[in-house]
């Protein structure tokens, strides 16, 4: 059993708070039973996992852990002690474990997704963690076919993401793009609109003439400081708005994209048969 913070892997895992030591271990940390629990059945091994008996409750605990041992987790038993300074929560549910780092191939992503209403979400370096994971989270649940990310991009791997994911994460397609040239040429060669979201251009996406949002769309959600870029402006072939009524300037990222997500889907709701 760890008993010591001070233990060498236990110092490597705490620096995983951190993108730079992510990507030099090639891993991220996952905690919480729910989200363990979805990462394994979406069919991502586990590399270590730590686990305290003394913080389960119940059952799940236990099975949860038989399962990340079934799935190739390495097992490391931490005293209680150990447990509470690699939790992030106040109350831990008594395992932590670490997962390789992953992201999609756009042409793959793309050649698997050819149905006449396909929704992809294009991010426009995004800074804050807790949106992104917002947004993962609602585009799997409009039934999104990816979600890709123009780097500089904050971490999809950071911790707060992560959570705010829900396991959406481990669920739909992530892509990080640096070529953005490639990219936008890559979803005009599969036939989908690059429709730009912006608060002052375009028109309201349940007009009947706008179909800005049919079919094959990359929804493109700007930064949350500078909105869309200057370089992916150009690139977009359709815009789409929603109404600022009050005194608002705009629209926090993650609640225009929820908004404008169900939007698709009320415009594909035959082609989606729901």
């Amino acid at each position: 059993m760890i008993t010591s913070t001070k233990n060498r892997k236990i110092i490597d895992l705490r620096k995983l708070s951190q993108r730079k030591h992510r990507r030099a271990q090639n891993r991220f940390v996952v905690e919480g039973l729910q989200l363990l629990t979805m990462a394994v059945d979406a069919g991502h091994t586990p590399l270590e996992v730590f686990f305290c008996e003394e913080c389960f409750a119940g059952e799940t605990a236990p099975a949860l852990l038989q399962k990340l041992r079934d799935a190739g987790g390495a097992l490391n038993p931490v005293s209680s002690a150990v447990m509470h300074a690699i939790s992030e929560r106040d109350a831990p549910q008594g395992i932590v474990a670490t997962f390789p780092l992953f992201s999609a191939e756009p042409g793959t992503v793309l050649a698997e997704n050819t149905a006449p209403a396909a929704l992809f979400i294009l991010l426009d370096r995004l800074q804050d963690p807790g949106n992104l994971g917002t947004l993962i989270r609602t585009a799997d649940a409009a039934g999104a076919s990816a979600v890709i990310m123009l780097e500089p991009c904050v971490d999809a791997f950071d911790p707060k993401t992560v959570r705010g994911s829900m396991g959406s994460l481990f669920t739909i397609p992530l892509i990080s793009a640096g070529d953005l040239s490639a990219l936008t040429a890559a979803l005009r060669a599969a036939d989908i609109k690059i429709t730009g979201a912006d608060g002052y251009r375009g028109e309201y996406p349940w007009l009947p003439e706008n179909e800005a949002l049919r079919g094959r769309v990359a929804l493109v959600l700007g930064n949350e400081a500078r909105g869309l870029s200057q370089d992916l402006r150009a690139e977009l072939t359709h815009w789409v708005r929603l109404p600022l009524l009050g005194n608002a300037e705009s629209l926090n990222v993650a609640i225009a994209g929820g908004v404008l997500m169900y939007q698709w889907v009320e415009q594909n709701r035959r082609m989606l048969q729901i």
